[in-house]
């Protein structure tokens, strides 16, 4: 008996069955939860009401879009979601309701419906709104520090450390637990790495994928500033887990295949040290981030598989 097979020319993200995506999705929410719990206790009910406003504001900005350009309803994917507390927990709790739900609008519209939906997005959306957010509004860079915990001083770990102020640095224990300054989901790296886990465990990401971009900066500031203290301290700063963990695994704006993956994240931990170390930014995860996905086109190109007998410009 003749087997006919369908083959479809589609864009990534690529999975065995329609419900994949959906359930890739849920993986990565529930990932996420450790943050969001971290992320309310530590700076209150304002940091709720920041997801919450992010979430609904993404989910309802992905609805109203697919209603005009009359596509498929596309909110039960729940790629909105994710987009949404992503970017929330990349904020301060300083931002207001209306420029998180600006941020959200853009994520959703411009960074990834204008471009076809999920899938055809050239850049994580939740990194580009941030980058979007920062260029825009000067509260986005304004972090509240948590009620929870008296400090000695209110600038964020990685601001003391630009300026080489390691005797106002908070406690390594303080830095686990996210008691210190910065955007609402950075700053609790023990949340995090239980996403780390989960995500690795159920397979959705290589849990060596973020460990390249975090040992990257790590290993470059180690070797220029000739101390594991301010190593250390660098990689548990800003949204480095965060953006590690979470974006720099993104299937649709990061290389398909995993070397390709690997060398987006070294990348990325080589711009963020640049910007990090030489600008006059303190903070270089977003950034990094947002100019690799402009490059995967490139890292595909140089990291794609050769076939044997094969050669590298395709004859």
């Amino acid at each position: 008996m003749e087997k006919k097979y369908n083959l479809l020319n589609v864009s990534s993200p690529h999975f065995h069955d329609s419900s994949s995506t959906r359930k890739i999705m849920l993986d990565v929410v529930i990932a996420l939860v450790p943050a969001i719990i971290a992320a309310v206790v530590i700076f209150g009910a304002k940091a709720l009401l920041l997801i919450a406003t992010c979430v609904v504001s993404a989910v309802l900005a992905e609805y109203i879009f697919n209603l005009i350009v009359k596509k498929p309803c596309t909110i039960g994917d729940f790629s909105a979601v994710v987009t949404g507390v992503l970017l929330a927990l990349n904020l301060g709790t300083d931002v207001t309701i209306l420029q998180a739900v600006i941020g959200s609008v853009f994520a959703i519209v411009f960074v990834k419906g204008l471009f076809g939906g999920i899938g055809k997005n050239f850049a994580n959306p939740a990194i580009t709104a941030r980058v979007f957010m920062l260029l825009c509004f000067s509260t986005v860079t304004s972090f509240t520090v948590p009620k929870t915990v008296e400090l000695v001083s209110s600038a964020t770990p990685l601001v003391n450390l630009k300026a080489g102020s390691m005797d106002l640095l908070p406690s390594l224990g303080q830095m686990f637990l996210g008691l210190h300054g910065g955007s609402i989901g950075e700053t609790c790296i023990i949340a995090l790495i239980i996403g780390w886990i989960y995500l690795s465990v159920r397979k959705v990401i290589k849990w060596y994928i973020p460990f390249a971009y975090i040992a990257t900066v790590f290993v470059l500031f180690l070797v220029s500033s000739l101390s594991p203290m301010v190593a250390l301290y660098e990689i548990l700063s800003g949204g480095l887990f965060i953006g590690a963990i979470f974006m720099a695994t993104d299937y649709s704006s990061t290389p398909l295949h995993i070397k390709g993956k690997v060398v987006f994240c070294i990348l990325a931990g080589i711009i963020t040290f640049i910007i990090r170390k030489f600008c006059g930014y303190p903070e270089g995860v977003s950034f990094s981030i947002l100019i690799c996905n402009l490059l995967v086109p490139y890292i595909e190109h140089f990291t794609r598989n050769i076939p044997l007998g094969g050669s590298a410009n395709g004859k």
